[in-house]
């Protein structure tokens, strides 16, 4: 499968400058006093000296998290990540609900390129953006649209993660960069995407990852249909038509992502769901399946002689008991298809095809 990147607004989805303060300002004591002088500071390096300052002197305040925030966004303004970062902690720390605060957190680990830290910062900010969409319908207005944000940055998280495994050039990285995004959202469309990287890095698992994931999700085509190759491999042909047949309908039926393209997908299901119908000799079902499956196989000459193997076989035991020399003769055709191609059936489809000439008279 072909790696391809997922084209949507929120690649681009901003540093959030502005956080909503969560807490009343009482200008009468001194703390209420610098959080008013930092709200009002038009001067960064200022307004930086005041926020360290605030800290500093009131470490256990409500406005903590909210000053963070403001501290978070300065730093990242400056490319100072280092100093993002920290600020970050301290203000997940104080309020481990604020997906805004997480998020900036993924924006400073991306600025420097550091996986390890976009894999925590992606995790809170999903974790944080659901407690927010997963509660009680908005009632109001106001609560639509913090929903709505709320989700925005959850689908970033998700797209962060993607995004630094199909470039991490360490399996091991790759592997847990994954299994983060497949534990923030089994159903994700990034997994979708990021599966062939994803499973390569999960080596001896890859098998038992992508049945987990066509599990967790009916959409997931690609893991299905990785998976139904694993039953093949594994001589299981019964596992094979059902992970291919789901694949097929979750092709069939779930919305298009812009920048994924299916093309292909459909017939390389028709691919396994006709070998395994095969490997079960329900012959006529196999027939149709593969018929369907050639266009998207011919290129790959390994799947070629397997298809052609399949299709020689079902049309043969199909047509002898009637006695349909045209269907025999068509069978035998696509033996000798399957035995011009290197394969494991090469010697068995060269066999085949001999022995079928011969009952047709050398004709």
């Amino acid at each position: 499968m072909k790696n391809c990147f997922i084209a949507v607004v929120l690649l681009v989805l901003p540093v959030v400058a502005q956080q909503r303060q969560k807490f009343t300002i009482n200008t009468g004591t001194p703390e209420g006093q610098m959080l008013q002088a930092i709200g009002q500071e038009t001067d960064d390096a200022k307004k930086i000296t005041l926020m360290q300052d605030f800290l500093s002197k009131y470490p256990k305040h409500e406005g903590v998290s909210w000053v963070c925030g403001q501290l978070e966004a300065s730093y990242l303004a400056q490319k100072e990540y280092d100093k993002a970062l920290d600020a970050a902690e301290k203000g997940f720390a104080a309020d481990p609900e604020d997906a805004d605060i997480a998020f900036n957190g993924i924006k400073a680990a991306e600025g420097k390129d550091d996986a390890d830290a976009v894999k925590t910062w992606a995790v809170r900010t999903a974790e944080a953006a659901r407690k927010i969409t997963g509660g009680k319908a908005p009632a109001n207005d106001e609560e639509k649209q913090a929903a709505e944000h709320a989700k925005d940055l959850g689908t970033y998280a998700e797209y962060a993660l993607y995004s630094q495994a199909v470039k991490s050039k360490d399996n091991k990285k790759t592997a847990d960069l994954g299994e983060a995004l497949e534990k923030v959202n089994p159903k994700s469309t990034y997994l979708w995407q990021v599966l062939p990287v994803y499973l390569r890095a999960e080596g001896p698992r890859a098998c038992a990852t992508a049945d987990r994931l066509g599990r967790s999700d009916p959409k997931n085509a690609e893991a299905l249909l990785y998976a139904a190759d694993c039953s093949w491999r594994g001589n299981n042909p019964t596992a094979m038509v059902a992970q291919a047949t789901k694949a097929r309908e979750a092709l069939g039926s779930r919305p298009k992502v812009e920048g994924v393209s299916d093309a292909g997908k459909s017939g390389m299901a028709d691919f396994y769901i006709g070998v395994g119908y095969s490997m079960q000799q329900r012959f006529g079902p196999a027939e149709k399946a593969l018929r369907a499956a050639l266009p998207s196989v011919k290129g790959d000459s390994t799947l070629a002689a397997y298809a052609y193997f399949h299709l020689g076989l079902s049309i043969y035991s199909l047509s002898k008991p009637l006695g349909d020399k045209t269907r025999m003769r068509e069978g035998m055709g696509y033996f000798e298809q399957s035995a011009a191609l290197k394969s494991s059936v090469q010697d068995q489809a060269s066999r085949n095809a001999r022995l079928i000439k011969t009952e047709l008279g050398g004709r």
